[in-house]
């Protein structure tokens, strides 16, 4: 899982019509020359929206002309979210005042993401209350502590933002049940079930209050800052630990005690379709996290037949293989210690991937207050002009098994998300680009290269490709699972006896994919159908360049051309392989 920022980037913030120079009545029409200081001032406006969204995005805001701005987590209000819907409706038809034709290349393929992904977003205007920002594993409530305990300190004014945001979480939180009350009146609020998992997730953070990771973690960074007199260094500790016994905490337990008494608003406990206008939401929930255009029946298709064709792989290397079982009872691999696999990985991708300049990994635990509810491992984005330092969290609960972290760490780290993220960083693409989110090209293109590191793992041949397609198929299977219970209906049972079918007999498996999938929908399917776009890219690029293709070619151009939606992907490869 790969942390973005917290703040939702679907609020678009006010844009100087200045930049344009024209009333909205005379319509002119602008040109490339006009282009990259409109979509930079877009960038300027917006990465100010949140505190949080700032200091995971820039390291020098100065930089960036950003000298004067009061430390925020920003609103969440249904106002606001129905008044950034009306500027992005504002943007696009600013946009469309631009001569396309003038455009250079890079802002012709600029232009064409940012408007698809305005024009995605605005399907969500009458479905705003639908939006869910308090889940079990990736909501709001469960993300701030990593996110907090990563802020970036680069100077004094950092860490007094920093404290000063820690102040402020109780009020956000009050937003945040606002909203959920309002969600509640309308018959949209949470399942029982899924309160209870959040709450279990606030509880178990602030267990320990007087030695919460924030107080000591916080504590173990002021120390390593040298620019620090002794008594700085406690001033802010005693500041920090006041803010959050004093702020976060109470802002947690008044979370836990108005979610208790929303219990039992939540009607429905199955899938988004069982809502109004829960199919259209969950069709809005694909386009925007998983970045294609498929339709929910092409979706469908495209699942069970990657799953088939994957089970088919792996019982032919059973039957030609007659010792693979033992194989697969006994095998290991050569290398568990997650610093020495990203070592290994980062010297041993070079034939297949291009160069990458040297950063910096920290690999880092996450504490045991929230182990029970983050994945096994996740990788922080760095900032856009402090990219050298990064860290990947790993979990060492004991419900993972930390021996198979091979893959793991090649899909956070090299080739994964550290080395898209750092690549992509060093072609100083469009800034407006930076902050924009899609989950299917980088899930995808993490879960793209974990299958691929079975191949460099060193385990037997054989046993890396049953393992690789095992993997692909599983995904195939909670992808379907995910799609067929928030659009199509599935309930328990069906849920079960899908499942069934492959081998999964368990009831209570079943019951905890099942409970995943209405808690969170579209969690599983931006890694599966991410990852199915680029391998559909890549038959297509080999089918159709044959002995010209070349992998390293192949992930150059996808890395090159960054995060955006596989439409525009596809437009743009069609054209790079007519220059193979």
């Amino acid at each position: 899982m790969k942390l973005r920022k917290t703040i939702s980037l679907i609020l678009i913030l006010s844009l100087a019509l200045g930049i344009i120079g024209c009333s909205s009545q005379c319509k002119p029409i602008y040109t490339g020359a006009e282009f990259d200081a409109y979509t930079d001032q877009l960038f300027v406006n917006e990465v100010q929206g949140d505190s949080l969204t700032l200091n995971y995005t820039i390291a020098k805001p100065e930089t960036y002309g950003i000298t004067d701005y009061t430390p925020t987590f920003g609103t969440y209000t249904l106002k606001d979210m129905k008044e950034g819907n009306k500027l992005t409706k504002k943007y696009l038809k600013e946009l469309e005042k631009f001569d396309y034709d003038t455009l250079s290349d890079s802002q012709k393929l600029t232009y064409d993401i940012i408007y698809k992904y305005f024009k995605n977003h605005i399907c969500s205007d009458k479905m705003l209350l639908y939006r869910e920002d308090l889940s079990p594993s990736s909501g709001v409530q469960a993300i701030f502590p990593v996110l907090l305990a990563e802020y970036h300190f680069h100077n004094k004014q950092d860490i007094t933002d920093y404290i000063a945001l820690l102040n402020q979480i109780d009020e956000y939180f009050k937003q945040i049940i606002d909203f959920q009350k309002q969600k509640a009146k309308a018959g949209l609020f949470m399942s029982d079930s899924t309160a209870d998992a959040v709450i279990a997730q606030c509880n178990e953070f602030i267990a320990h209050k007087e030695d919460n990771y924030l107080i000591t973690f916080f504590n173990e960074r002021v120390d390593t800052y040298t620019a620090l007199a002794q008594s700085e260094k406690q001033a802010y500790k005693d500041q920090n630990k006041e803010a959050i016994l004093n702020s976060m905490i109470p802002a947690y337990e008044f979370l836990i005690k108005e979610l208790i008494a929303l219990k039992g608003s939540g009607k429905n406990t199955e899938g988004l379709c069982h809502l109004k206008k829960g199919k259209d939401y969950y069709q809005y929930l694909v386009r925007n996290t998983t970045g294609s255009d498929r339709s929910m029946k092409d979706i469908n298709k495209m699942l069970d037949e990657k799953a088939s064709e994957c089970l088919v792989n792996i019982a032919t290397i059973v039957t030609t293989d007659p010792d693979i079982q033992t194989k697969l009872d006994n095998y290991y691999y050569p290398l568990t210690d997650p610093d020495e696999i990203l070592s290994y990985l980062q010297k041993t991708i070079t034939n297949d991937f291009p160069a990458l300049s040297n950063v910096n990994c920290t690999i880092k635990a996450v504490d045991k207050s929230l182990e029970n509810y983050l994945s096994p491992a996740f990788y922080l984005t760095p900032q856009l002009d402090d990219f050298e330092d990064n860290s990947i969290y790993i979990n060492h609960n004991k419900k993972y098994d930390l021996s198979e972290i091979f893959t793991t760490i090649a899909h956070e780290g090299y080739p994964g998300h550290l080395y898209q993220n750092c690549y992509y960083n060093q072609q100083k693409p469009s800034l407006i680009r930076h902050i924009m989110n899609f989950e299917g090209y980088s899930e995808g293109w993490a879960t793209y290269v974990e299958n691929y590191s079975y191949s460099i793992s060193g385990l037997d041949e054989q046993v890396a490709k049953v393992l690789s397609n095992n993997s692909i198929a599983t995904l195939c299977i909670y992808g379907k699972c995910d799609l067929n219970i928030n659009y199509y209906g599935w309930d328990l049972n069906a849920t079960k006896e899908y499942l069934k079918g492959y081998g999964i007999k368990d009831e209570n498996i079943a019951t905890i994919i099942f409970n995943r999938m209405v808690q969170e929908p579209c969690s599983y399917l931006k890694y599966t159908l991410g990852y199915l776009e680029l391998a559909s890219l890549r038959k297509k690029a080999e089918d159709q360049l044959g002995n010209k293709f070349s992998a390293m070619n192949f992930h150059k151009f996808i890395l090159d051309m960054g995060p955006c939606q596989f439409s525009i992907l596809e437009k743009h490869m069609d054209q790079w392989m007519a220059q193979q």
